[in-house]
């Protein structure tokens, strides 16, 4: 199997196909017409493509592939820069970076792509915006009240601000409504399941399904919370060297921060968060570190009831 690296950019993408002596490059432009190009160029049967994650230009292209049967792996760009790190490499251009992308396939063999499906791309995107329109209601709730501090304040732009935080909570409620319903209409059962967890709402749980794609794209629970960025730090050397224990951040702080909330209410009505909780405490761990831990095990008590198809039991998980 020979590998083709791929290093994509808004308008176009550089092609390192794998050869008996090197590399042949080409610079394609990133649409359909550079896409039939790259079909052209490689033996679906003999090569294996290999792209980073660069924000949401390398989708098209990934479907495109997906489509016409050509394999395919999708990397995290962290992954294929600490892979450079590793070689010393030096130099950066486009042309190179596609050779280092094709030879960290060689080395490798990254997992192949699987596209998620149309409706949950669809999810992603609504959260997305919801995510937005939160981030501005917030905004302009805070400037409102930056305002009212005045010994004077516009009866115009009073109202102005009133009126767009109308209109944006009327919007985070349409887009609340609209993924609730498409969450029930593919995952109605999962989405009962995992509320059932105690101290787990509407919203996380529907935010949970979403960024899982159904609790499909993770082979164990250990991945989603790394994905998530709960997975816990360690950082030792030697004798002397021993850094506080902190998690990975490297994930999605949104939904981190609805699951720290979560644990507020988990460690009074959920068995196993609060024995967790309670104990770590008792350790002399600080509250915030038990808090996170307790966040960490609702994501996991969440992955087992998805994947096994059964609704939460207070002496099983």
């Amino acid at each position: 199997m020979n590998y083709v690296g791929i290093d994509i950019s808004k308008e176009k993408f550089d092609v390192a196909i794998e050869k008996d002596r090197g590399y042949e490059y080409h610079q394609l432009s990133n649409d359909a017409k550079g896409f039939q190009e790259l079909v052209v160029l490689i033996d679906k049967q003999e090569y294996w493509c290999v792209m980073e994650a660069s924000g949401p230009y390398y989708l098209k292209l990934a479907w495109y592939l997906t489509q016409n049967s050509i394999p395919l792996s999708v990397v995290n760009p962290l992954v294929i820069r600490r892979f450079c790190q590793m070689r010393l490499v030096k130099a950066k251009t486009d042309k190179k970076d596609a050779a280092m992308i094709a030879s960290y396939g060689k080395t490798e063999k990254p997992e192949a792509w699987k596209a998620e499906e149309s409706y949950i791309l669809e999810l992603k995107q609504m959260q997305a915006f919801l995510d937005q329109l939160n981030k501005s209601r917030t905004g302009y709730v805070r400037q409102l009240e930056a305002f009212t501090q005045s010994p004077w304040v516009s009866k115009e732009v009073k109202k102005g601000i009133a009126k767009m935080i109308r209109s944006s909570e009327k919007q985070i409620e349409s887009v609340e409504q609209k993924m609730e319903a498409i969450i029930k209409e593919h995952h109605q059962q999962m989405f009962k399941q995992v509320q059932s967890i105690p101290g787990i709402g509407k919203k996380t749980g529907l935010l949970l399904v979403v960024i899982s794609g159904g609790f499909t794209k993770f082979e164990n629970a250990k991945q989603l919370s790394s994905y998530v960025g709960l997975s816990p730090r360690i950082f030792e050397s030697g004798t002397s060297v021993k850094a506080r224990v902190r998690i990975c951040k490297m994930g999605m702080s949104r939904i981190r921060a609805m699951l720290y909330v979560c644990s507020w209410s988990a460690i009074k009505c959920n068995k196993a968060c609060k024995e967790l909780y309670e104990r770590l405490v008792a350790k002399g761990k600080s509250k915030k570190l038990s808090l996170i831990a307790v966040a960490n095990k609702l994501l996991k008590q969440a992955f087992a009831i998805a994947t096994k198809g059964e609704f939460y039991q207070e002496n099983i998980v």
